[in-house]
């Protein structure tokens, strides 16, 4: 397929399955933290504007951790499907971390999932709460252990490797890796601008289409509070996240920066912009702003940044791919930090709700954090490269013995199945977001309806049809 052999394709196959499924965990994560804070509200002061925009989001929701959990099964049966050698060698450490994700987390979210979406009516407002407290910490838990095993694989530690197995000897390093409170730290912070954009970007559609309402207000007001006040946040961490990689993975720090060799005795520039070459080993029509990589990377004036020269040609990632994925990150969290400081002089100007080039701005940036998130993820696993487990096992040891013509059908398959089931998927979820949300939704009434005591709570119901709806 286009060239490529097996090898290349199971990478693109997992490159793509990852990319779809990523997606999903990073709303879920922070739609259950939002949705708890909603209930926590209405608990406070009985304002019928936070029921009904937690009935409201509790929709989305539901179909976004469906989606979640049947993405989430395909890249566990990839690991024994096309990644056996990596299994055989790690799984010893991999398959007990994935395994207490299940055990903890999985558990945790499905025991309280169906209180959270189906008992509003049906157990008293204190249990419920607790439901949701629970699958928002479900999903922070299930985040820990997934970092947890990624992290081991970038700054593996506590293990010995004996008849070329990896055996386990420290638990608590191989769990809290050097890389890992940084690493755990910047997703869920990710997951939680994402979802505030998400959340911020729907309000801003309804607003400019004049639906103008409390609930459509606080949802918008909440989003941009939180953009506001994290999205700083999220710098510093990936600042703190940078160093840690400086000091565990320099050659990725040198693919990022797209520097190529120190000359004596001066500072490291940062190159804004250029086209990595990684044949003719430099960075072409680089734009530099001198002492300024040395100060962002080292926090000095004089100290350098390690160059790709300095590593053998085999041991170098793909600087081309991961130059430009992270300055897509970049470029998103400084729009958001943007986005945070404009939405506070509008609040403060009294013009938050009514300033359609703002609301424009809002609208666009709702994929933000998770194109932010998506550049993130390519930047760290192709960065990891040649390395499925950094240091340790080569990417090329740990593929499976498949046939060109077998991975090209498996990718060709995995491209159609996902675009078109997840593609129903995201479009019902639009169809929800635009429907906005329902004043007095979840009374008790004798009548039924949607989310009403003798009706159904079914999420896929959830939408109006009109006449010639799919």
């Amino acid at each position: 397929m286009f060239g490529l052999d097996a090898f290349h394709l199971a990478r693109i196959q997992f490159a793509f399955t990852v990319s779809f499924h990523i997606i999903f965990p990073a709303i879920t994560i922070g739609l259950a933290s939002f949705l708890a804070v909603l209930e926590g509200m209405w608990l406070k002061s009985r304002n019928q504007t936070y029921r009904d925009l937690y009935h409201f989001w509790s929709k989305v929701f539901a179909v976004n951790f469906g989606m979640g959990v049947v993405s989430g099964l395909v890249m566990a049966y990839q690991f024994g499907t096309n990644w056996s050698g990596f299994s055989q060698f790690a799984g010893s450490i991999t398959g007990p971390l994935l395994t207490y994700e299940v055990l903890t987390a999985f558990f945790l979210e499905a025991g309280f999932l169906g209180v959270m979406l189906f008992g509003w009516n049906r157990v008293g407002p204190g249990l419920h709460f607790f439901a949701t407290c629970m699958v928002a910490l479900g999903t922070i838990i299930s985040t820990f252990w997934i970092l947890a095993s990624n992290s081991w694989m970038h700054t593996p530690q506590g293990y010995i490797i004996e008849n070329g197995i990896v055996i386990p000897q420290d638990w608590f390093k191989i769990v809290f890796n050097p890389s890992f409170p940084y690493r755990l730290l910047h997703m869920s912070t990710a997951a939680f601008l994402a979802s505030a954009f998400f959340v911020g970007s729907s309000a801003a559609w309804h607003l400019l289409k004049g639906n103008d309402n409390p609930a459509i207000r606080k949802m918008f007001s909440m989003a941009l509070w939180m953009a506001l006040i994290v999205s700083p946040i999220q710098a510093m961490i990936g600042d703190a996240h940078g160093l840690n990689t400086l000091e565990h993975q320099p050659a990725k720090i040198a693919a990022i920066e797209g520097h190529w060799e120190n000359p004596p005795g001066e500072a490291t520039p940062l190159i804004l912009f250029g086209i990595p070459d990684m044949e003719e080993e430099r960075t072409k029509y680089a734009l530099e702003v001198p002492y300024l990589g040395s100060l962002i990377l080292t926090h000095s004036l004089d100290k350098q940044v390690p160059a790709l020269k300095t590593f053998p040609k085999e041991d170098r990632p793909n600087s081309t791919v991961i130059f430009w994925s992270f300055r897509v990150m970049v470029a998103m969290g400084l729009l958001m930090i943007t986005l945070g400081v404009v939405s506070l002089w509008l609040r403060f100007k009294g013009r938050l709700y009514e300033s359609r080039p703002f609301l424009w701005f809002a609208l666009f940036m709702g994929p933000s954090g998770l194109l932010a998130i998506l550049a993130g993820w390519f930047t760290t696993e192709i960065g990891r490269q040649p390395w499925v487990v950094y240091g340790v096992q080569r990417t090329i040891d740990a593929v499976s013995a498949h046939g060109d013509l077998h991975m090209s059908i498996s990718l060709l398959a995995f491209i159609v199945v996902y675009c078109s089931v997840f593609g129903v998927g995201y479009h019902y979820m639009m169809r929800l977001i635009k429907q906005g949300p329902i004043t007095g939704e979840g009374h008790v009434v004798e009548h039924g309806g949607p989310g009403q005591k003798k009706t159904p709570a079914r999420p896929l119901s959830a939408a109006t049809h009109k006449e010639g709806d799919l």
